[in-house]
């Protein structure tokens, strides 16, 4: 695909974005399961996968989203966190369930209205937990494992990112 074979697929999605800015933002979702050990696994629907544009940008939905992928990493980073901190405090984990939701504007990342954010608004992340643990304990699991998990604590305390060529 070339430059104007992409202006082409994204004119009309960028002209409804103008019309009806609330059609450009959507909810992504990844979800995951802790496994065996300390290992969470996250579906992505894909064996292999290959990064391409989401069908709110022209994608044909066929290629996974950086988007999708960002939750999903967040996903496996806080299951595989959890499992470990329950396994440290004893908590037997009976059964455990991750799930990221984050919204998005796509008008930012098209170039359709300046005051539309690039990048995500906002990601909720919830955990379920099958444990016979006191609400205390479980209070506990959570906080430890938002405080180490890696995925979460680079979201939210950005760190500077060098790009170069």
């Amino acid at each position: 695909m070339n430059a104007e074979e992409l202006r082409t697929l994204q004119a009309p999605i960028k002209e409804r974005y103008k019309r009806e800015p609330q059609s450009a933002v959507v909810t992504l979702r990844a979800q995951g399961r802790i496994g065996e050990g300390i290992a969470c696994r996250v579906d992505t629907g894909r064996a292999l996968v290959e990064a391409g544009l989401h069908p709110a940008t022209g994608g044909s939905g066929v290629q996974a989203c950086s988007g999708d992928m960002l939750l999903e990493a967040l996903v496996a980073c806080a299951g595989v966190t959890l499992k470990a901190v329950a396994t440290a405090l004893g908590i037997d984990l009976h059964d455990a369930t991750v799930s990221a939701e984050g919204d998005l504007d796509f008008r930012g990342t098209l170039g359709v209205a300046k005051d539309a954010p690039v990048g995500f608004r906002e990601i909720r992340l919830r955990f379920g937990l099958d444990t016979d643990a006191p609400p205390e304990q479980q209070k506990k699991l959570i906080e430890l494992t938002e405080r180490y998990c890696v995925v979460l604590q680079t979201l939210r305390k950005s760190p500077p990112v060098a790009v170069s060529l």
